[in-house]
């Protein structure tokens, strides 16, 4: 059986066939793939149809022939045995209707130094107004393709000053990890307003006369981060169901509070876990906090300290950031986003007005997990903790 070049759209004329994942005299499987080629419209990879063996390859990788022309022989499991074979030669292509070209339409296929350029990376360049003689190919043999296009244009910033900057390793895990979260996990958000006049009253007291540290040093004055990951950790025992992850097949709920605290790092975020959250007092866990954060933009942290928990806390508050939706780290089944305390107007119960502080929290769920009303209780459960803190030094 004769497996030819495709033609992949209507005024495809040719195609470059980049590279091929067998070889003569391997067995092939219908849907196994053969090759990857390249057209002026995209490039895919050439499945086969038939079981049988790789009896010959017509068109070596790099090679650039018309629409229709023999690329491969497969023969079949019922046909006679014969030694595969590589021919040198290209096969003649099956005669199509006259269509225009992509030479017409975007330029040479060659330049004047005799670099080859693929029909796809002639098109690219073309619409992007590109030079193609000041291009370096890394295709075989030197052919330029597609991606060196890519890589020079940027789509439509060609034209438009700008520095190329490589995704670190970091940066693409966080990419793909937030993509997956964001298309597997059925996300829904909920918010509320806290009342924060009584913590920042007791943190104001707390932190004019710190204890002193073990080595003797003042300790950490203890931030609003420290009170918030402390409630979330109390809400997490007095609604123990929303302590849970979601594990495939089964669901895990734990019976200790693992927070994972947001870090902004350089060339991304890290989320060191802080473990029986509690179980620890506040300025042991704000000791904890500062401690993991340092270690964590040092690059010093070690897997087992970023990973578990169930929930995590992002903060923005500090950036002046009013209210935010944060995504979920899987595999946590909860995240909750923290902004800015702001003064706001109320009615007191005498019909008068008074100001007090608030901060709004929005707390994102997966919903395999939580639903919206064991969420409400959850946040329920943070509120109630925040605006009554003296509970948190117990």
């Amino acid at each position: 059986m004769d497996v030819l070049m495709p033609q992949l759209g209507e005024t495809v004329t040719e195609g470059t066939l980049l590279s091929w994942t067998r070889a003569v005299g391997d067995p092939v499987e219908p849907g196994d793939v053969l090759c990857e080629i390249e057209t002026e419209k995209t490039s895919m990879e050439i499945p086969a149809t038939v079981a049988g063996v790789l009896a010959a390859i017509r068109v070596p990788a790099g090679e650039a022939v018309a629409v229709g022309t023999v690329i491969a022989v497969i023969q079949e499991r019922n046909a006679q045995a014969s030694e595969p074979t590589v021919a040198v030669a290209v096969a003649p292509a099956v005669p199509l209707p006259q269509r225009r070209t992509a030479a017409s339409q975007f330029g040479p296929g060659r330049l004047a130094d005799g670099t080859e350029i693929t029909p796809w990376a002639r098109r690219l360049a073309a619409q992007a107004q590109i030079n193609v003689a000041q291009l370096s190919g890394t295709g075989p043999r030197g052919r330029i393709v597609g991606r060196d296009v890519e890589a020079l244009a940027v789509g439509p910033y060609a034209h438009t000053p700008h520095d190329v900057i490589p995704l670190a390793g970091m940066r693409r895990q966080i990419a793909q990890r937030l993509l997956a979260a964001t298309q597997t996990i059925p996300q829904f958000h909920l918010s509320v307003d806290v009342g924060v006049d009584a913590l920042q009253a007791l943190r104001a007291s707390l932190n004019a006369a710190p204890p002193a540290a073990a080595a003797g040093a003042p300790a950490s004055r203890l931030s609003l981060n420290d009170f918030v990951v402390k409630a979330l950790g109390v809400a997490l025992m007095r609604v123990p169901e929303a302590n849970t992850v979601w594990a495939e097949d089964r669901m895990l709920r734990f019976h200790q509070a693992d927070i994972g605290v947001a870090v902004a790092i350089d060339g991304g975020l890290i989320t060191p876990i802080v473990r029986h959250v509690e179980a620890k007092s506040l300025a042991a866990l704000s000791s904890e906090i500062r401690e993991l954060a340092q270690r964590a933009r040092a690059r010093h942290l070690l897997p087992a300290e970023y990973h578990g928990g169930s929930i995590s806390v992002s903060n923005l508050g500090m950036f002046g950031v009013s209210e935010f939706s944060a995504i979920i780290n899987p595999p946590q089944a909860a995240i909750l986003a923290v902004g800015a305390v702001s003064r706001v107007a109320s009615e007191t119960a005498a019909g008068g007005v008074q100001f007090e502080s608030r901060m709004r929290v929005t707390l994102s769920c997966d919903h395999r997990v939580i639903d919206g009303a064991l969420g409400a209780r959850l946040l329920a459960a943070f509120r109630e903790a925040i605006e009554a803190p003296a509970a948190l030094l117990a």
